[in-house]
């Protein structure tokens, strides 16, 4: 089968990519690199585009009978602001149209859990409704994706299945993606010194193999125009950063790092970021975030998809025994 990626260069995208191809597929990805290295497997035909381009799609896309749509703006800052509604709104549009013209109506679209909101006294679901208004205009932006999603569904007949992902880590790129495994990899090395806020706010942790399964469940299975949480264990910083030093065996001490602080720091980074055009590695709406649980409630893909995932324990070893393996 012939399956168009957008994202493929991506975290996520890449082991999807590479899983779909791995299982026989011809993968057609959607890269501004032709020449990327990411994607060498005799199974994956790199077309040169991307997203803003509709005829570089409509060219990609055909023949293909699967779409997945991977591909956003996912960096807590841009220079310009409206860079996140042309890449994550526009770009999802265009993908949408492509689809139409192509005549493919099979198509799963990842957008992120941050679009569900914080939680309450219980992990958040899908149905739920958000409490507050969306923290970053990364997360608006995929909010008004998911209702463009919908209203294609509705319109024209398209099946379109959302997915919200939340903290995957595991093997792969390392990329804002992929924060967690970087995290790991920093308190590995000892260069980790910070305990977000008290350490006791949670949030959901998935392995990125059940990230890519879930992916190609929600294809097989996936209902028109319904999202589904592909969560994993809900932990609490402390309780994660436990688990890791007794997993590598080195527990290191970590500064507790009140979020006013965070705040304090992130407000004169932002401002040495719009002085220099330099990006910062947070920004206050993103450390806002760190006041809140985000625990999230997987038990609508594990009934409807057969979604499932392994635990914490099990899925940090592998991540650690991986970065060991592949320390550059």
């Amino acid at each position: 089968m012939k399956i168009f990626i957008t994202g493929a260069t991506g975290y996520v995208g890449n082991n999807l990519a590479k899983k779909l191809a791995g299982d026989g597929n011809i993968i057609h990805a959607l890269c501004r690199d032709v020449n990327t290295p990411v994607l060498q497997h005799s199974n994956i035909k790199i077309f040169k585009g991307d997203i803003t381009d509709v005829d570089s799609m409509d060219e990609a896309m055909q023949g293909c009978e699967q779409v997945y749509h991977l591909a956003a703006y996912a960096r807590v800052w841009a220079k310009d602001a409206s860079t996140f509604y042309r890449l994550n709104v526009a770009g999802a549009k265009n993908v949408f149209d492509a689809a139409l013209k192509n005549n493919i109506n099979n198509i799963v679209f990842t957008s992120t859990g941050g679009t569900l909101g914080p939680s309450g006294r219980r992990p958040v679901k899908e149905e739920d409704r958000r409490i507050g208004k969306p923290f970053t205009i990364y997360e608006a932006t995929k909010t008004q994706a998911e209702e463009l999603a919908k209203e294609y569904c509705n319109k024209y007949g398209l099946r379109i299945v959302t997915l919200n992902p939340p903290r995957i880590y595991g093997p792969g790129i390392i990329t804002e993606s992929n924060a967690v495994t970087r995290l790991v990899k920093l308190y590995m090395s000892g260069k980790w010194k910070i305990m977000p806020g008290d350490g006791k706010r949670t949030g959901s942790y998935v392995y990125i193999d059940d990230i890519v399964n879930g992916h190609i469940l929600a294809m097989q299975k996936g209902r028109a125009g319904e999202r589904y949480n592909l969560g994993g264990v809900n932990a609490s910083y402390i309780e994660f950063f436990n688990l890791l030093a007794q997993i590598t065996g080195g527990k290191h001490t970590l500064i507790k790092f009140p979020v006013w602080t965070m705040m304090f720091a992130g407000n004169v980074i932002e401002l040495y970021s719009k002085l220099t055009g330099r990006p910062p590695l947070l920004t206050p709406p993103w450390i806002r975030k760190y006041y809140y649980n985000w625990d999230v409630d997987s038990s609508k893909a594990q009934r409807e998809l057969g979604y499932s995932f392994i635990s914490l324990e099990e899925g940090l070893k592998k991540t650690v025994e991986w970065l060991k393996n592949n320390p550059d």
